[in-house]
């Protein structure tokens, strides 16, 4: 959609029976141009009928990172500082994009702002995501720059062991273009965001739309550490152990420790905490109750994707009105779907899989 087509759907929201002329006038622009952008609306199906009906599909806004994985498995125990024997692996990643993509599996209608270049790999997203049917119109095309590349190296356990991020295309996002997305962070059910996004974006965002549910994924220790004073504008967080503590200054040992830094969460104003225990599970809190869900041992193919399928299950149980374990359940289901495949997105997913796992795993 372009920005003359944001700018009338706008208009057309707030009324409907508004006339061509009408939308000229205050465009500054002729009415065939209005014409022409309201068949084009028509056309990609913006507006459904007479009296300039806006379609008002609910969907999720994820404003994140998109990048190219390049993954190193080595056949037997990694030797380090030599050259291992094993299989290289290139795929679609980036947290925002990977978020994005559970979300659409899981039936959620879900729409996607991130960065990528104008190179075959940027090409290759855009070109995975309408397959997938993540909506990206609404990205940032970078002409002459590379799209971010991720590499990392599993060990024979497939858990990664070290990685290096090329993502300074992300920086090319800027508070100037998010205020041209304000229309589609508006009207979003809620907004998942990824610490991938310059600081100022981030804190545009979260302050400029104070009435707006957003839910982060700290993505990194680092990262995180840059949204530690913004972190009460968050509904929902996904961090790790050493980033809740990194958040709350709180070490933690025990249970008691856990329930002491969610508090401090909680008076800064975040809703929802879902704190990764690695193995031991998932710690989740929502001010009024609180506990640990702890799965089974499972054979783990790939643990790149799990934290992202997890967040995108926050998602969908909210979107549903279930209650904090609740979510914990189906999030810690949908993270063991994601463990179970080669890829970093199973293929499998779903919002049926999911439940089917719960039961399964009797988490329930």
């Amino acid at each position: 959609m372009t920005n003359r087509e944001q700018e009338i759907l706008e208009r057309l929201r707030k009324n409907p029976l508004i006339s061509q002329s009408e939308l000229a006038e205050s465009l500054g622009i002729t009415r065939s141009s209005v014409a022409v952008h309201i068949t084009n609306l028509m056309k990609k199906g913006y507006i459904l009928g007479k009296g300039y009906i806006v379609r008002e599909d609910d969907y999720v806004c994820v404003i994140g990172g998109s990048n190219i994985d390049i993954q190193g498995f080595p056949s037997s125990e990694l030797i380090y500082k030599d050259s291992n024997v094993g299989e290289v692996k290139i795929s679609l990643g980036g947290v925002g994009r990977n978020i994005a993509e559970n979300l659409v599996r899981m039936g959620v209608n879900t729409r996607l702002i991130s960065t990528i270049g104008d190179d075959v790999y940027g090409q290759k997203i855009l070109d995975e995501a309408r397959m997938v049917g993540i909506n990206m119109q609404d990205s940032l095309i970078v002409s002459g720059a590379s799209t971010s590349t991720y590499l990392s190296i599993l060990d024979d356990t497939k858990d990664m062991v070290l990685a290096i991020s090329h993502m300074d295309i992300s920086d090319q996002m800027t508070v100037d273009f998010i205020k041209g997305k304000r229309h589609v962070i508006e009207n979003a059910a809620f907004c998942v965001l990824d610490t991938n996004l310059p600081i100022e974006v981030l804190e545009y965002i979260v302050t400029a739309f104070k009435d707006k549910i957003f839910f982060l994924d700290t993505v990194s220790t680092t990262k995180a550490n840059k949204v530690k004073d913004l972190i009460g504008y968050f509904h929902t967080i996904k961090p790790n152990k050493i980033e809740a503590e990194m958040l709350t200054g709180v070490k933690i040992i025990d249970e008691a420790d856990l329930k002491k830094a969610v508090e401090i969460l909680h008076q800064k104003g975040v809703k929802q905490v879902f704190i990764s225990l690695g193995e031991r599970g998932v710690f989740y809190s929502n001010s009024e109750t609180s506990g640990v869900i702890r799965p089974p041992k499972i054979r783990i193919v790939n643990a790149t994707g799990a934290g992202d399928a997890f967040i995108a299950a926050l998602g969908l149980g909210f979107l549903k009105g279930m209650s904090t374990s609740e979510t914990a359940e189906i999030a810690i289901a949908a993270s063991i779907i994601a463990l179970s495949h080669e890829n970093t997105i199973n293929p499998q997913m779903s919002e049926e899989t999911i439940f089917e796992k719960v039961k399964e795993l009797k988490l329930c």
